[in-house]
This record gives structure tokens, C-alpha cells and sequence, in this order.
């Protein structure tokens, strides 16, 4: 499987590059992976990088964008924090992407059993881990269905503050960006969340 170049970027559109991104996952998911020369990818992009999408996830080890996508060398760019929250240097690093580099599609990937957003819904207070856990809290507030157990231990609570979390940083992303918001009323660019699924390795897109 051939690098993206400017033109093939180019002919792209968000849903394209959506679609790119789901057959990776399918590839992924059935064990089935495209046969790539990486050292020659890595000559192809010594020049410029032409990526497709741009994926806000977790650090979580376990949830590589690249892996889980089947994508190679200069296909996406991978942003990676604690909780795919959201900061002003990754926004800035959205709109280098989209209005820069091209990128077509942005994705923020949230995952189940996230370490993340169990340490917020319990509360957990702990140097630096504290003031970043706190950009989870309005999705643990958002969650309204849940009566009791709105702990840790709760499954069913968890995936609902993943969910939300999902959408209150895709819906942050647009907010705060006037040039990404923009970009996205004109077409040019698509701004989704995810959700992987760490026991099948399969991706849900919320479109």
C-alpha cells in the first residue's frame, strides 16, 4: 500500500477519509493487514507528509491509532493524551493539521475500561493527574441516567462518561475553534468521535 501524496490527499474527502479509516479498522479487527515496506514509506515521507486524518486518543498502550486503523507511515496524525481530552496545544495541533497539512478528518477516539476516566469518576486526586481528570468531570455530569453506584465499580456508568466525554470534546473542538468550525461548515474537513472497543478491536464512529 502505496503513502499518501499531495494529490491523492488532495482528491480526498472527509467521508473518503472516514471510509479509509473503517476498512482499516475491518482489516484490523479480521487479522488481515495491508502489506506495507515501511522503509519505503519512511524515503516517501522524508520530503513531506500529506496524512488524511488527524486522532485525538488516549495514551492507553493498547489503543495505537496507527494499529488500530492499519494505516502507515504518514497516513494520520496521532495526538495522544490521558482521556482524549482536549487543551489549547491540541487544538492548535488540529488546526496545523487541517488548515496546514490538509488533513480531512478529525476523529476523537475514546476507548472502553479507559484508566482515565475510572480515576475521574472515583475521584481520585493526585499531583498533576488531578488538574487533568478535572476536564472529565463535566462529562461525569452530563451522564444523568444513573441514580446510584456513580463510581468506579458501575460498568454501565463508565461507558456512559466515555460516551459523553466522546461528544463533549467533539462538541469543545467546535466551540473553541473558530477555524476548525468554520472548515466544517464548508465542507472541507469532518469532525467525529469514536469509540474502541478494547475486548473486539472494533471501532464505532458517532456520525
Amino acid at each position: 500500500m502505496r503513502t499518501h501524496t499531495k494529490e491523492t490527499q488532495a482528491g480526498l474527502t472527509p467521508e473518503l477519509a472516514l471510509e479509509i479509516l473503517k476498512e482499516g479498522n475491518k482489516r484490523f479487527v479480521n487479522n488481515i493487514l495491508a502489506h506495507r515496506n515501511l522503509l519505503k514509506q519512511v524515503n516517501e515521507t522524508s520530503s513531506g507528509q500529506f496524512p488524511l486524518a488527524t486522532i485525538l486518543s488516549c495514551i492507553d498502550s493498547r489503543t495505537s491509532a496507527e494499529l488500530i486503523f492499519d494505516q502507515g507511515l504518514g497516513d494520520i496524525f496521532s495526538i495522544r493524551i490521558a482521556g482524549n481530552i482536549l487543551n489549547d496545544d491540541i487544538l492548535g495541533s488540529m488546526e496545523f493539521a487541517c488548515k496546514i497539512a490538509g488533513s480531512k478528518l478529525i476523529v476523537v477516539l475514546g476507548h472502553t475500561k479507559c484508566g482515565a476516566i475510572l480515576g475521574a469518576c472515583n475521584h481520585l486526586e493526585m499531583g498533576h493527574i488531578t488538574g487533568l481528570l478535572n476536564k472529565i468531570k463535566p462529562a461525569i455530569a452530563m451522564e444523568t441516567e444513573t441514580k446510584s453506584g456513580r463510581n468506579g465499580n458501575n460498568k454501565a456508568f463508565l461507558d456512559n462518561v466515555t460516551r459523553h466525554n466522546v461528544s463533549l470534546t467533539v462538541q469543545l473542538i467546535k466551540n473553541q475553534s473558530l477555524m476548525l468550525r468554520q472548515m466544517e461548515q464548508s465542507g472541507e474537513i469532518k469532525i467525529i468521535g469514536g469509540l474502541y472497543d478494547l475486548d473486539t478491536g472494533k471501532v464505532r464512529f458517532h456520525e
